[in-house]
């Protein structure tokens, strides 16, 4: 797996010279990516969301688009629509900016319900349908959304089928005080510092270790641990609904991919374990006393992390 660790690397390398942060958030993004994904950013805004996804997509040398959401963004808007061509006397389909290779959505929980729900047939399926025609989107496709959490007004709460189509929700957190005065001193610039990216990637480069990816090795134990995890979200008493089916590939998939991005041609528990919460915690529902108890996704996720028994694990591929 070191062509993907290389190519990680190269994209890494790039990305972490206008984003200065936790470099784990970037290897876990790259996961997604690889693993065919899509990531949920939530932070505060001015934590560089924005930034950290312009600089992926310009760094992987993918086909880029951008999409700011508001409460009047139209689901045409996302998906496109069919324009009548009257020189002609045919509609014409005009593609909407979700067919692209990297999506930025900026600010999902902006958008209505249903625009909201224009993306779930693209994230789901690869796909979108327009006057009952459908269009497929290229590969790799992988959307980056982003959402304020502590704002509530003029905001729409994103629906369970739409948090479970992405792969990932992570939080990129305030820069370290080093980082920090990095970011202040780049900005001596008449331009931002993510407009001098350049791609030092390949389209096909990238569709290469999305293949490899799958190969990347599981170990019995390995599995074992993972169900466990998953087994325990669905008999824990403070959730309405545990993790589904849909969870569990996530969280087998995503653990495949970090294993690569660092270099290794199997996964540990480790793996797993670091991902429980970045997959879990926008798939699980609370129950109304436990709220009023002040639990939260977070802290009963780290619970089961804690309680469930990590296995004893040596590779053997």
């Amino acid at each position: 797996m070191s062509k993907i660790k290389d190519i990680s690397d190269k994209i890494k390398h790039s990305v972490e010279t206008v984003f200065k942060g936790d470099e784990n958030i970037v290897d876990m993004i790259l996961a997604a990516v690889f693993a065919g994904g899509h990531v949920l950013l939530e932070d505060v805004p001015g934590t560089g969301k924005t930034v950290l996804a312009k600089a992926l997509a310009k760094s992987s040398g993918l086909a880029f688009s951008r999409i700011q959401c508001t409460p009047d963004l139209m689901p045409s808007d996302v998906t496109g629509s069919s324009v009548w061509l009257p020189a002609k006397s045919e509609f014409e389909f005009r593609p909407g900016p979700v067919m692209s290779s990297i999506v930025l959505v900026d600010e999902l929980n902006r958008a209505t319900p249903r625009t909201q729900s224009a993306l779930l047939e693209a994230m789901a399926e690869g796909q979108i349908s327009i006057d009952g025609k459908r269009h497929e989107l290229g590969k790799p496709f992988f959307v980056i959304a982003t959402e304020n959490p502590v704002e509530s007004e003029g905001t729409f709460p994103l629906p369970e089928a739409q948090k479970d189509r992405f792969m990932l929700c992570l939080s990129i957190g305030y820069p370290k005080k080093e980082e920090e005065i990095s970011i202040i001193t780049a900005q001596r610039s008449l331009v931002h510092p993510v407009e001098a990216v350049q791609a030092v990637v390949t389209k096909d480069e990238i569709l290469a270790c999305m293949e490899e990816a799958v190969n990347v090795h599981v170990d019995e134990a390995v599995m074992e641990y993972l169900l466990a995890l998953v087994e325990a979200t669905r008999t824990n008493e403070s959730l309405t609904a545990g993790i589904s089916p849909r969870g569990s590939i996530a969280l087998y998939k995503a653990a495949q991919a970090l294993a690569a991005v660092k270099g290794r041609s199997y996964v540990t528990p480790e793996d797993v374990k670091s991902l429980t919460l970045p997959v879990f915690r926008k798939r699980i529902i609370l129950k109304g006393d436990a709220i009023i108890r002040g639990l939260t996704a977070q802290s009963i996720i780290r619970q089961l992390l804690e309680a469930v028994p990590v296995p004893d694990f040596k590779a053997h591929v």
